[in-house]
């Protein structure tokens, strides 16, 4: 790279990971306030499973087959579910508040990877 060129990364473009980006940052702030009893528990559980949603995406945007990139976006996908459940689990035990932006946010990239897997499901050329 000359000139303090840099190349934009595949998985920067994606929407998908631009919304699980922000979906890490949401999700450390809602679990900022977690007692400190939690901080090896459902805190680092959480931020963990959050982590992982952009990077497991930028991963199999990385790969270069098909096979691979869905495979990580199926990782991806579970890392969510995962984060979604210790998100309610957080909220049952009265360690957070809901918050609807959050739980929009977790909606749309669910929504997001699963467009993107039943889009790569296709074969190419297909509509």
């Amino acid at each position: 790279m000359e000139n303090g060129e840099s190349f934009k990364r595949p998985h920067e473009d994606l929407h998908v990971w631009q919304d699980a980006m922000h979906l890490v940052e949401a999700i450390y702030q809602f679990s900022s306030n977690f007692p400190d009893t939690e901080r090896f528990g459902l805190t680092s559980q959480i931020r963990r499973a959050a982590i992982s949603i952009p990077s497991n995406i930028a991963e199999g945007a990385g790969r270069r087959s098909r096979l691979e990139y869905q495979r990580f976006l199926s990782i991806a996908r579970g890392s969510l579910s995962e984060l979604d459940t210790q998100y309610q689990v957080a909220i049952r035990l009265g360690l957070a508040r809901a918050c609807q932006p959050t739980s929009d946010l977790i909606n749309r990239v669910f929504a997001r990877l699963t467009a993107l897997l039943n889009a790569l499901d296709k074969p190419k050329g297909a509509r």
